[in-house]
């Protein structure tokens, strides 16, 4: 077996710097990237990871987890110690292993990278590049997995990383994507792979077709919310599908003074007039809100605070059941014909969890 030796150029190299200008404290990758983003890769959204150079000690399906990592001490499989991540072997003969993971969307438009080699101590990543491609049709995906693929472009320059923490870096770059490669120099592991971005998202060519104008797949993001006690993501809500347990929604803590309330911001991917709304308290059966209202917004690219005094009522209060989708049309809403909007507040009645909302309507 033939051993790899490293160079000091391929040491210095793979030693990149370790605060570049682009480098997101960790105490600011949510409330910065993940308030304007969604992950684009993440496996909530379809995403799909079509090759891997290696994935001898931990699967690269781990990545797109969008749940955070855990550890299991003393856990050993046939491979060795139990990993929440992606592991490779040792002695890399290539300059580095590689994975190439499809979006969980059309195509979309990087603004960051977050790269968490928790639990990952001695066996970690010494570096990593992120590369990207826009390639669609039936044969895209078997196009680019070809090794010599010459498509893939630069999304993310040579980075360092370090041992068992969460590490951020801006991306400017206005070019779509519909594929990412991440390269690891020279081998070793990665707990989790975010790819914080914008959707570019495929619309009908009627404007008269109805969409469901909140969803993530569409372009809606979760701008802001009260809190998120739990754990549980407030982007979750804009999420295809009913999810699987009742950890994949927004639920917040146990209020315990008086007309408490809880609410969310959302913006839709597209401005538009608002046919039915859905509530899913999905897998909420003792955790529920009590009730909750809806409140609309469209001024233009304006975000408007929780407490603007020009939010008009579109749902009025009414009162939520347990595991549960509540939808609300025609007469239930309010202020809706001839208007437009582009964000929605939902506030709930004083705590608990909802698993998903969906906004319906046409594009203006």
């Amino acid at each position: 077996m033939e051993i790899q030796v490293l160079s000091p150029e391929v040491i210095q190299d793979t030693n990149a710097a370790a605060t570049p200008s682009d480098t997101v404290p960790v105490e600011l990758i949510d409330s910065t990237l993940g308030s304007t983003c969604i992950d684009l890769i993440s496996s909530s959204l379809d995403s799909s990871i079509l090759a891997f150079s290696d994935e001898w000690f931990a699967p690269a399906s781990n990545l797109t987890n969008p749940k955070p990592p855990i550890r299991r001490p003393g856990v050993f499989v046939p491979t060795g110690a139990w990993y929440d991540g992606w592991e490779t072997r040792r002695h890399n003969p290539e300059p580095y292993d590689w994975v190439i993971i499809k979006l969980g969307v059309a195509s979309g438009k990087v603004k960051g990278v977050e790269i968490d080699t928790a639990f990952f101590d001695g066996n970690h990543a010494e570096a990593v590049e992120i590369q990207g491609c826009f390639e669609v049709g039936e044969d895209a995906d078997a196009k680019l997995v070809n090794k010599d693929y010459a498509g893939w472009r630069q999304v993310l320059g040579h980075r360092g990383c370090g041992a068992t923490q969460r590490q951020a870096w801006a991306v400017e770059d206005e070019s779509e994507v519909t594929h990412v490669r991440l390269c690891m120099f020279p081998d070793g592991g990665i707990a989790r792979f975010r790819l914080y971005g914008q959707v570019v998202p495929v619309f009908p060519t009627s404007m008269d077709q109805e969409i469901e104008l909140s969803s993530a797949l569409m372009g809606g993001v979760v701008l802001s919310a009260s809190e998120e006690h739990f754990g549980s993501s407030k982007s979750n809500l804009l999420l295809p599908g009913r999810g699987v347990d009742m950890g994949g929604g927004w639920e917040t803590r146990r209020s315990r003074g008086q007309g408490h309330v809880d609410w969310v911001i959302v913006r839709l991917g597209a401005r538009g007039k608002i046919k039915r709304i859905v509530v899913d308290t999905a897998f909420y059966r003792g955790n529920y809100p009590q009730a909750m209202k809806i409140d609309a917004f469209g001024s233009g690219d304006e975000t408007p605070k929780a407490e603007d005094p020009r939010w008009k009522k579109v749902v009025g209060i009414q009162k939520l059941g347990p595991d549960k989708e509540h939808e609300y049309a025609g007469s239930s809403l309010s202020n809706v014909d001839g208007a437009a909007y582009t964000h929605l507040k939902m506030t709930i009645v004083p705590d608990g969890g909802v698993k998903r909302f969906r906004v319906f309507g046409t594009r203006v």
